[in-house]
């Protein structure tokens, strides 16, 4: 089933992402992951894409899989990193021929180990072409990723937030975003972007914290940032694990619910490969039900 039908048909939303491990014992701890969460009946799942082939073919299995073993559906990550277009076209009508309805276009991150973006000859240089390309040639719902707090390469909120416009006309028809922890960051975002005439779904994403240094490497990584105030727990909690992923569960837990209540869509979990975290904040989530005070949808 197609995600911007899933959007249109329900409230809320609950989506998992996971990314294709590059080892053996890593893909046992993933399969351990989907079968915990898949007792959860997540709406759709999504598995993200590697640079340069590194995992590609890992994604568009494990994304077959899900949906074949657990009955889910699932979206694949396509990026244009290191990729012809004839080759982003071949991987397109793999998924296709899967029986996989939904892909997420993104431009994509630098290989690791490289500093800069570089353009493959004879491939392509914007999300917004892999969009048309996908609109074009295949008949899948695409969605695309949106920033909150403003892509690290753009100018300024106002470009970033046309471009994502470009998106949109380009065949975008539902939005994911990077991960943030002020709500406040997101509800301007979503105003912004109403303001500019873009009205399809903007679904948050939300990453619980369950490890602190790694938290901050990847907030680092993505230009995202973490509130002084949850800052000061985690250090007050550096010494104790334990203490930080009760915390992180915790803080979580309550910015879905009020993300929920103030009319988000769902919430779209970047799970890390692991359930414990993501599965305790859903069943909170379930049992309390914010979406039921919701005044009007955003």
């Amino acid at each position: 089933m197609r995600i911007d039908r899933i959007l249109a048909e329900k409230r809320p939303v609950f989506s998992f992402e996971f990314f294709p491990p590059k080892t053996d014992d890593g893909l046992r701890n993933l399969e351990a992951a989907l079968e915990d969460l898949s007792k959860d009946a997540p709406d759709f799942v999504s598995v993200t894409y590697g640079a340069l082939g590194t995992t590609r073919e890992r994604t568009v299995e494990i994304t077959k899989g899900i949906k074949s073993r657990y009955g889910i559906e699932a979206m694949s990550h396509l990026t244009c990193v290191g990729a012809t277009r004839g080759e982003l076209l071949g991987v397109l009508r793999e998924i296709e021929a899967c029986g996989i309805e939904n892909v997420l276009a993104l431009r994509g991150d630098p290989p690791q180990g490289e500093a800069e973006w570089t353009f493959t000859e004879g491939g392509l240089r914007y999300s917004t072409e892999l969009a048309t390309l996908v609109r074009s040639e295949c008949g899948l719902c695409v969605g695309a990723a949106a920033f909150p707090e403003v892509h690290p390469e753009a100018e300024d909120r106002a470009s970033d937030i046309r471009f994502l416009k470009e998106k949109v006309n380009a065949g975008a028809s539902f939005l994911i975003t990077q991960l943030f922890y002020d709500n406040e960051l997101y509800f301007d975002f979503v105003d912004d972007c109403r303001g500019a005439g873009i009205d399809v779904p903007i679904v948050p994403g939300v990453m619980p914290i369950t490890n602190h240094a790694q938290i901050k490497r990847i907030t680092q990584m993505c230009g995202a940032t973490i509130p002084e105030t949850v800052e000061r727990e985690l250090d007050a909690r550096s010494d104790d694990p334990e203490a930080v992923i009760e915390f992180g569960v915790a803080y979580a837990t309550l910015q879905c619910a009020d993300l929920l209540a103030r009319g988000a869509p769902g919430i779209h979990f970047y799970t890390l490969n692991k359930s414990p975290a993501t599965r305790a904040i859903l069943a909170a989530l379930r049992a309390a039900r914010p979406w039921d005070r919701v005044p009007e949808p955003v």
